[in-house]
């Protein structure tokens, strides 16, 4: 299997692990007598970085320092989290909602492997974000010192890059490098871990501005080859089942509009990845939703009987694909991705095509008005219409119990009473639900992908809503991952962060209790969370901030409107219903037409309709010919 290679600048060639060859143009300047503390902070100002997510340590106290002499003026907000990994997950909602790159910090030793899980996280679902750490003087690394840990090698296979700072007259370079990288080609983390004494020196300083480091060893391919742009060009040109396969590539790079216009413009239909919702316009009528294991059953449906499969800034994940070797299986592949690993890594494309999805969509695009390429009169019509009839029969499926309120039900109410907010999700069940039926834009859906980190949801809201002040910020989250970093209440309450946190509460670890109800014999094994479980209104109470309990079905629509109309964070616990499945469901080693929990299906009666070959009218099963356009039928 290729793994990332391209994605890492190596091998290491000195001391800090930098290029020998690296040339760097800098303004002429007087140098001025700073720490190295100050110099990275300094240059994180250049770089624009509003806010750091972090929480001090005796090896990362000089830095602090440095912070608190220069914090009033510098116009870098530090958000003091209560729990490193928070601090990482924040830094990474700040980089998902608005594409720049998040910054947190931590100490040394235990601050540092605190922040691996939301280091992975972002690297999984390729996030950029710099992490600064503290470490033990120079003389003292290898010597098994007080909080000494070896987080460069303990991150090296998470990271896209790392460095240690040997000489802070390095420091300002490494920096504006550390962006680059984070930044350009496939985004990812890079880690800076900074020794006690590197920080406390003082040097010449010299800054360093954004974008004049050139790295020869890394040079990302951002334009894609024109012979084959033409030939996935003619590949749609010839298709009659197209399917456009959208990914996280596509937010990256903001291809939104592009991703739009090629649609249109052959009247492909599009599903997205996880990671891709929000590329395209849930509400358009050739949009899918999204595919893979608890997609929609018309996505996947539409994946298993493509005759032409484009994948743009997708990576062919294991629950996207399903059974690997059946997926798409009927058709031919289009791969557009900046990351050359992961073109062919799991499926052989017939058209690949290295480079920045953007960029090779608008040069798709320019090509086919310059040829006048486009979908040839009802080219897709009956693959149109057969996937309108799998919508009517295989809808997504809001239960309404007498008894107790759907978690679906929860889900669509939100999503009704703001349909703009920003939406972060943790890791389960609920995530899913809010995957199939919240209408998100772009950058609007937060949720750890790749990963799949219970506990994200809270402190990545927290930062994407100091990131948008005014926006509306909603975190949805389960009963189980809502206390995998429940701590972070206390940063909500001391910088009054207005984050609204909705729990979905059945008492389990819902997904782990669906699959051991499904694949092992219901056999519960440490998968209830009752016993233990907190009063969730009294505990955020303890915390000076609002809480609310719903119970009944009668109460939702008004406790919604209360949480979102209260000027603070809110969270608000939605007893749901206990053993409710998240369907439909792809079961593992299955193909994507595969899924159990599809809605039962009535036998076929003379009540359906017919859809025109030639209009896609649905007309009346008594009609021969099409009440449109007179097509016979």
């Amino acid at each position: 299997m290729t793994v990332r290679s391209p994605t890492r600048i190596s091998p290491p060639q000195t001391e800090n692990h930098t290029q020998p060859n690296t040339t760097i143009q800098t303004v002429v300047v007087t140098p001025k007598r700073a720490s190295g503390g100050f110099a990275l902070l300094d240059s994180l100002q250049r770089h624009g970085v509003e806010y750091i997510f972090g929480y001090p340590g005796g090896a990362i106290l000089p830095i602090y320092d440095d912070l608190y002499k220069v914090e009033a003026t510098s116009g870098i907000k530090h958000i003091l989290v209560r729990h490193e990994q928070g601090a990482s997950h924040a830094a990474d909602g700040y980089a998902r909602a608005t594409g720049k790159v998040g910054v947190c910090f931590g100490t040394s030793g235990p601050g540092a492997t605190n922040l691996v899980t939301g280091i992975a996280t972002a690297y999984m679902d390729s996030i950029p974000m710099i992490v600064v750490t503290g470490q033990v003087a120079r003389a003292s690394i290898g010597t098994d010192a007080f909080q000494e840990t070896d987080i460069y090698g303990i991150t090296l296979p998470i990271v896209k890059h790392s460095y240690v700072v040997r000489d802070p007259k390095d420091m300002a370079r490494i920096v504006a490098e550390a962006f680059h990288i984070a930044s350009t080609g496939r985004p990812g983390p890079v880690l800076i871990d900074v020794p006690k004494d590197v920080a406390l020196e003082e040097f010449d300083y010299v800054p360093v501005e954004p974008g004049s480091v050139k790295l020869p060893g890394y040079r990302p391919t951002v334009k894609g080859n024109p012979r084959q742009i033409n030939a996935a060009i003619q590949l749609i040109s010839e298709s009659s089942r197209p399917l456009l396969y959208v990914g996280g590539g596509a937010i990256a790079s903001g291809a939104h509009a592009e991703v739009k216009e090629l649609a249109e413009l052959f009247n492909i239909p599009v599903t997205t990845t996880l990671m891709g919702i929000g590329v395209f316009d849930e509400h358009h009528p050739l949009a899918l939703g999204m595919l893979g294991m608890h997609g929609t059953a018309y996505a996947n449906f539409a994946v298993t009987d493509c005759d032409l499969l484009i994948c743009v800034g997708a990576r062919f994940d294991d629950r996207v694909t399903g059974k690997l070797d059946e997926f798409a299986s009927k058709a031919k592949v289009i791969h557009i991705d900046i990351d050359p690993a992961e073109v062919g890594k799991n499926r052989a494309p017939e058209v690949p095509i290295v480079g920045d999805v953007r960029n090779v969509l608008v040069d798709l695009l320019r090509r086919c008005k310059q040829t006048g390429t486009k979908a040839k009169p009802n080219q897709n019509q009956e693959w149109l219409n057969l996937i309108n009839r799998w919508r009517e029969e295989y809808p997504l499926i809001v239960p309404q119990h007498s008894d107790s309120i759907s978690p679906q039900e929860v889900i669509v109410e939100i999503g009704r009473q703001a349909p703009h907010a920003f939406y972060t999700t943790d890791v389960g069940q609920h995530q899913m639900w809010a995957a199939q039926f919240l209408k998100n834009g772009p950058r609007r859906w937060i949720s750890s992908a790749g990963l799949g980190t219970m506990g994200f949801g809270v402190p990545a809201a927290m930062g994407a809503k100091v990131a948008f002040p005014d926006e509306e910020v909603i975190c949805i989250s389960g009963d189980a991952s809502f206390q995998m970093c429940l701590q972070e209440l206390g940063t909500l309450a001391q910088y009054g962060i207005n984050v609204k946190t909705l729990i979905l509460n059945n008492g389990w670890q819902g997904m782990v209790r669906q699959w051991q109800q499904a694949f092992y014999g219901e056999r519960y094994s440490c998968s209830n969370m009752e016993v233990g479980m907190p009063d969730i209104e009294f505990l955020t109470k303890a915390y000076g901030i609002k809480g609310m309990v719903i119970s009944k079905r009668e109460e939702l629509q008004d406790a919604i409107a209360e949480m979102l109309a209260h000027n603070g964070p809110v969270v608000v616990d939605v007893r749901v219903t206990r053993d409710e499945n998240c369907y439909p469901m792809v079961a593992p080693g299955k193909n994507n037409a595969q899924m159990i929990g599809l809605p039962k299906q009535p036998p076929t009666t003379a009540t359906e309709p017919v859809y025109c070959g030639h209009c896609g009218t649905k007309n009346l099963p008594t009609h021969n010919f099409c009440s449109e356009c007179g097509n016979k039928l």
